[in-house]
């Protein structure tokens, strides 16, 4: 937004709503926000928000950062043309899901079964999954789907995932999950569970490795929009943001921890290694 020109506390207030990984609770502040009479919602936390944002309100302009097609999933009518008071950026990890789980089993090629962490809070859930069973299927991998939506249940996941001998584990792009980085890192680590996450911020945190797009490229480009429409820009002008780049990334650190060689076939693809 200082892009422009705006600066939160001179020129700009900004109101903050955390749900907390709680979807339930995501209509009642969404609804706070339409009656306070803010002049835009930026509904970043994934698909769901956005839907609730949208439901909310036909008139306020919102800006999104989903991770599965806007167009699909009725936020907007077309890329291009968006129409309507919605806008924002479309991530893809949704749609990234089954080029995760190949680099996984390039990286383990023996590996027999393998966990998903999917939140059944998520809208995007269902599709993420259905991709995931397909790729798992090609490879000859068995898949357990894994659910939680609460600190508690992360815990019974990866118990889960031990009990049932699973070799590897594929992290869910929700955004709840990723405000528990660092104890699905953690969690991974004290089970010797090699894990693919969809962030960087993962990896760096000390995970193995991430298959995405920036996310901060993704909040930068709201915060350019958001300036915009400040400045009397119409959402429906705005065309929904796409990446152009995925980066693999690794944490060479946390392989050696696992034991791991990485191969040159995944060598090949990364894009950055974090010691």
């Amino acid at each position: 937004m200082q892009s422009q020109g705006f600066i939160e506390g001179r020129n700009v207030r900004i109101d903050y709503r955390w749900a907390e990984g709680h979807y339930d609770d995501l209509p009642k502040l969404a609804a706070e926000l339409v009656q306070s009479q803010v002049n835009l919602i930026a509904a970043t936390g994934g698909v769901t928000p956005a839907q609730v944002a949208k439901n909310a309100t036909a008139t306020i302009p919102v800006l999104f950062v989903a991770g599965f097609d806007p167009v699909q999933l009725g936020l907007v009518a077309s890329l291009n043309n968006p129409g309507g008071n919605l806008t924002g950026v479309s991530v893809f990890s949704t749609e990234l899901a089954t080029k995760r789980l190949e680099v996984l089993h390039d990286l383990l090629p023996g590996i027999s079964a393998l966990g998903i962490l999917v939140n059944p809070g998520s809208v995007a859930t269902r599709i993420e999954t259905r991709e995931s069973v397909a790729a798992a299927q090609h490879f000859g991998l068995e898949l357990l789907v894994i659910e939680a939506s609460t600190e508690r249940e992360i815990d019974a996941a990866f118990a889960s995932l031990a009990s049932n001998k699973t070799n590897a584990l594929l992290v869910s792009a929700d955004p709840f999950f990723t405000s528990k980085r660092d104890e699905l890192v953690a969690l991974a680590a004290r089970h010797a569970l090699p894990a693919m996450y969809p962030w960087r911020e993962y990896v760096e945190a000390g995970g193995l490795l991430s298959y995405g797009t920036e996310l901060t490229w993704a909040y930068h480009q709201i915060g350019n929009y958001a300036g915009r429409i400040l400045k009397g820009a119409k959402p429906t002008d705005l065309p929904v943001q796409l990446p152009t780049n995925f980066d693999l990334v690794i944490n060479v650190k946390t392989a050696k921890a696992l034991g791991l060689t990485v191969p040159a076939l995944v060598l090949a693809r990364v894009s950055e290694t974090i010691d």
